[in-house]
């Protein structure tokens, strides 16, 4: 039955399902030849969704689209092009900068590679980049907004286990630092050997000036991330902090956000909140099948038979999840295989929360990688260009991507320092 169940959900991805439906659906072939009430499947569904955290998602999910709707992406995208801008490659590092600022206000990699793509793919293409190179600093830097807090994932990888959501977020930020910092030096490299234009330096007053315009948008994430871990208040009661703080900007800060213009955006967010709450429900409803198969321990008890070295099971773990990442979305693979690693990372040493980044960083790079690498496709939608190109272009930026995952997997402080001084 077991093989049923996997066979159905390949065959499903292969002709084109959504990978919510395509779990759902083999979910309920398995249930139906295993003579299993159907009840189980409601059950199951409302089980994986009925969980207090998950509250956050959607007003997160609603307070960036409320900031994104006031103007912050073309904000954050002039401070960082002052900032960085008469530097050789400025516009590419002011893509990467504007992606690192923007992660900490939408928590999502799409958002990021759309609002951001859309106003610096044709930008940089205008001052003479190459277009593959434009598309390939875009979607790489886009990763860094599922681990620069608030992250999506993280929220999830916390409901699975009960960790601190806010000890997740905190571990994510040297992560996604390390991150932003390789992927300028990488644009910085390959804009000197192209010899890409620099603009002349900003003046002071003018850096000021752009940095005003982007405080409010900044102090989002301070806000958001300084309020729970002083215990203010919880994840969820943040994400409402947060839509509130986004209306009063959006309305009486920068004044680009009307009320006219809330209903659409209400409308938009709850349709991107239900789409991620069936597939929660349907990947719990997956999980739940794999664990009455026993199939989470038969992977932990295979994996510890071919080695208990914690060094070589973490390059094991780590190869399994680029494999993955390359051909599962983000959010449905944490769901599924984030508890059952987590108990095999476990029993060789490894903490918790460096393996919840681990988790994180390495499945993020699978949006980067084809077959289903999303933010390829963004990307390459907006710059038109062949999926070949960008997927060749950003090679450079993919070996930044895999020596951070390495170093957060053997350097345990890069992910726990800060935990440690904040919650120790």
């Amino acid at each position: 039955m077991t093989l049923l169940l996997f066979l159905v959900f390949l065959v499903l991805l292969i002709i084109g399902f959504p990978i919510a439906f395509a779990l759902g659906i083999s979910a309920f072939v398995y249930i139906l030849f295993s003579d299993l009430p159907l009840m189980v499947i409601p059950q199951k569904m409302y089980a994986g969704i009925d969980v207090f955290v998950l509250l956050s998602i959607p007003g997160f999910i609603l307070a960036g689209n409320l900031m994104n709707a006031s103007g912050i992406t073309s904000r954050i995208i002039r401070f960082c092009n002052a900032l960085l801008g008469h530097i050789r490659g400025g516009l590419g590092l002011a893509n990467v900068g504007a992606s690192m600022l923007f992660g900490g206000i939408s928590g999502t990699a799409i958002a990021d590679t759309a609002s951001i793509g859309s106003v610096m793919i044709p930008a940089m293409k205008k001052e003479g980049y190459d277009t593959e190179f434009s598309c390939a600093v875009t979607a790489s830097s886009s990763t860094i907004g599922p681990i620069i807090p608030p992250s999506l994932p993280m929220i999830i990888a916390a409901t699975l286990t009960g960790l601190s959501v806010g000890k997740l977020f905190v571990a994510g930020i040297v992560p996604g630092v390390l991150l932003g910092l390789g992927f300028m030096a990488v644009t910085y490299l390959i804009s000197v050997k192209r010899k890409y234009p620099k603009s002349q330096r900003a003046p002071l007053k003018q850096v000021a000036l752009r940095f005003v315009e982007a405080f409010w948008a900044i102090m989002m994430t301070l806000v958001i991330l300084f309020g729970i871990i002083g215990g203010i208040f919880t994840p969820t009661e943040a994400s409402i902090v947060a839509v509130v703080y986004a209306v009063a900007v959006g309305l009486w800060i920068y004044k680009e956000l009307s009320l006219r213009m809330i209903p659409a955006i209400l409308l938009q967010s709850a349709k991107t909140t239900a789409s991620l709450m069936v597939l929660v429900g349907f990947a719990n409803l997956f999980a739940w099948i794999m664990t009455v198969e026993e199939l989470p321990q038969l992977i932990a008890d295979s994996m510890l038979e071919l080695t208990e070295n914690k060094l070589l099971l973490l390059l094991m773990i780590n190869l399994l999840l680029i494999f993955v990442g390359a051909f599962m979305e983000t959010i449905a693979a944490l769901l599924i295989l984030f508890p059952v690693l987590l108990g095999v990372a476990v029993q060789v040493g490894v903490d918790p929360v460096q393996f919840a980044i681990i988790m994180v960083v390495n499945l993020v790079i699978g949006l980067t990688t084809p077959p289903v690498g999303v933010c390829l496709f963004v990307a390459s939608s907006i710059g038109n260009i062949s999926l070949e190109r960008i997927t060749k272009a950003g090679l450079p930026f993919l070996l930044v991507s895999i020596l951070i995952l390495l170093l957060v997997t053997y350097v345990p402080e890069v992910s726990l320092w800060l935990p440690g001084l904040f919650y120790d």
